[in-house]
C-alpha cells in the first residue's frame, strides 16, 4: 500500500458533491447502488455523519456515507464506503473512516461503529477490522439480514460488525 497523498483533503460533503459520490458508487463494483437522489440527500441531510476525500484539484476520490442510530445515539452507523479505483491502495477508506469517527465523536459521544458487510467482501472485511485493531476495540459479528429477506431478489446476507467500546482516546 502506498501512502496517502499529502494533498488529500477529508471534509464534510457538499450537496454538489453527490453526483461524483454516486459515480464512484456505481463503479465500485460492489456496493449497492443506491439513486442519485439518494446521494444528493445524503450529502444534504447526512453531511455532518459523512466524509468525502477530496483530491488534489478538490474533487471527491471517495467518501464514507453514516449516521447515528435513532434508538442507539452512542453508535455511528457506517452505510457505504468507496473510495475511486485510481486512488485504491493509499489508505484512504482508513483515513476516511478514522477522520469521520474522530469529527462525530468530538460533537457527541459516541463508543461504537456499527457497518454491514455482504460474506465474501474481503476488502470491507479488512477495513473494519484494521480500524478495530487501530481503536483497540472488539469486534461483534451477526447476521442483521438473512438472504431470504431481501424483496427485490438474490441478495447475499448482510452480516452486522459491530466494533466497540470506542474510548474517547482511540477516535
Amino acid at each position: 500500500m502506498t501512502a496517502p497523498q499529502a494533498d488529500l483533503i477529508v471534509d464534510r460533503p457538499l450537496v454538489t458533491d453527490g453526483a461524483a459520490l454516486w459515480r464512484i458508487a456505481k463503479n465500485s463494483g460492489s456496493l449497492d447502488l443506491n439513486s442519485s437522489y439518494s446521494y444528493l440527500l445524503w450529502c444534504r441531510d447526512f453531511a455532518g455523519t459523512s466524509a468525502v476525500a477530496r483530491g488534489a484539484a478538490g474533487e471527491p476520490v471517495g467518501f464514507v456515507t453514516g449516521y447515528i442510530r435513532p434508538d442507539r445515539p452512542d453508535t455511528l452507523l457506517v452505510w457505504q464506503v468507496a473510495v475511486d479505483a485510481a486512488e485504491r491502495g493509499r489508505g484512504i477508506a482508513a483515513r476516511l473512516l478514522d477522520g469521520l469517527t474522530a469529527r462525530v465523536a468530538a460533537e457527541q459521544p459516541v463508543t461504537a461503529v456499527e457497518t454491514t458487510i455482504t460474506p465474501g467482501n474481503t476488502a470491507s472485511e479488512r477495513l473494519f477490522a484494521s480500524y478495530a485493531d487501530r481503536h483497540g476495540a472488539a469486534v461483534e459479528r451477526s447476521v442483521l439480514f438473512e438472504a431470504g429477506e431481501f424483496p427485490d431478489g438474490p441478495h447475499h446476507p448482510e452480516v452486522l460488525y459491530r466494533i466497540g467500546p470506542l474510548t474517547p482516546t482511540s477516535h
